[in-house]
Parts: structure tokens; sequence; C-alpha cells
């Protein structure tokens, strides 16, 4: 494995340890933090006029995510 996927990987897991401690952090009772459900449902319903450019926001993320972890 070449380091650069080791480091890569390594970002990804820091990552999602990261967004776990927030999420863990905001489900305290009393805490100000938003949870992860709650900004998805924040940017989900942002739009620009008509636009939903939240959504349009999400459905590329999900597809770049998809692309750069499925396609080979």
């Amino acid at each position: 494995m070449s380091l650069t996927r080791s480091v890569a990987i390594a970002g990804f897991l820091a990552a999602i340890v990261a967004f776990a401690v927030v999420e863990v952090l905001a489900r305290r009772k009393g805490s100000t933090i938003p949870t992860l459900g709650d900004v998805c449902t924040h940017v989900l319903a942002y739009e620009v006029g008509r636009i939903p450019v939240g959504r349009i926001g999400f459905l590329g993320f999900w597809w770049w995510l998809g692309w750069h972890l499925f396609a080979r």
C-alpha cells in the first residue's frame, strides 16, 4: 500500500471519528451543538428563489463521495 493511500485512509478515519465525537457531544443534555440531523435538515432546506441549492449540493456531495470511494 502506498503512503498516499495510507494517508487518505487515515484522513477519512479521522473525519469519521471527529463526526462521531461531535455527535456524542451534541446529544448531551443542555448542549448547544446541533446534531448531524439538524445540520442536514438546515442544509437541505436552503433555497435561492425556487432553486433547492442545498439539495443540489447534497446530491453533488454524495456523488463525489461515491465516485471517490467506489469507482475504480
